[in-house]
């Protein structure tokens, strides 16, 4: 449910440690650290946060890298390592794939040997994909992308979809995926999926579908490190990199969200205080 008028938005960013209650012993005033994080307050110079909630950061992790790929980076690497395990050789389609999540999954799903299918709506965003990583991109605008994924597995289907659309691509990426193949349902940017019969699963193949969110897979403390310290791993090797294309004074923020809304932005977009 949508949080009630007002309140102060964001999820995810990254700072330094001002001062430590009395029963907080692993940080220390100076700590560089980042979080993604519930509830939301990240548009703000300072807050009060949760010591549990929030990790130290390795050295070359810079908090600008930090506060644009905690959210992001920590989604990415539940779904492509928890909610699907994916392994080398599978063989994936993910939407919005030149998107902030989009651009990171292309990066790391080349690292794991994973052929990455992403749809996209320019042939700007298409070759911005191909640069991170996706193996083949579909214009989702101009191609049926339910033909060309079965073309391009030649009519075996994928075994994972990605999914952050919802209401305008959901039956659609049911018949994207091979025989018990698992439907990813982590977002509704076109609205919700109108309710329907659950044996249209088997009826497709025996098919898995899931509505995960990144808060329960962060939820306890040892999930949250376990899935910063992927994160960082990746980023400190360079097999992904964080795409920083836009950056606002905090006092912008209306402006950030505006070309947000109109699809002006690419990679992530930072507020800086």
């Amino acid at each position: 449910s949508a949080p009630q008028l007002p309140f102060t938005p964001g999820f995810g960013g990254a700072g330094v440690v001002e001062a430590v209650g009395e029963e907080v012993t692993d940080l220390a005033p100076g700590d560089h650290v980042g979080y993604a994080a519930q509830p939301l307050g990240a548009y703000t110079e300072s807050r009060l946060i949760s010591a549990d909630r929030v990790v130290r950061l390795p050295a070359g992790i810079e908090d600008r890298v930090a506060a644009a790929m905690m959210l992001k980076g920590m989604t990415v690497q539940y779904l492509l390592r928890s909610t699907v395990v994916l392994k080398a050789g599978d063989t994936i389609l993910f939407h919005a794939a030149a998107g902030g999540v989009g651009l990171i999954a292309c990066q790391w799903a080349k690292h794991l040997g994973v052929t990455m299918i992403g749809t996209v709506g320019s042939e700007e965003k298409a070759e911005l994909a191909h640069a991170h990583g996706c193996t083949h991109t579909i214009l989702y605008n101009e191609e049926d992308f339910v033909e060309r994924v079965q073309e391009l597995t030649g009519g075996r289907g994928v075994d994972a979809v990605y999914d952050s659309v919802g209401r305008d691509t959901f039956h659609q990426s049911l018949d994207c995926l091979r025989m018990r193949g698992t439907l990813v349902l982590f977002g509704q940017s076109s609205g919700k999926v109108e309710p329907f019969d659950p044996a249209v699963l088997s009826g497709k193949g025996s098919l898995f579908l899931t509505r995960p969110t990144l808060f329960n897979y962060i939820a306890s403390r040892e999930d949250l490190l376990h899935s910063a310290i992927e994160l960082f791993d990746v980023l400190q090797s360079g097999a992904v990199k964080a795409d920083i294309n836009q950056e606002y004074p905090l006092s912008e923020a209306q402006q950030a969200h505006k070309d947000l809304e109109a699809r002006k932005t690419t990679g992530a977009t930072l507020l800086l205080p």
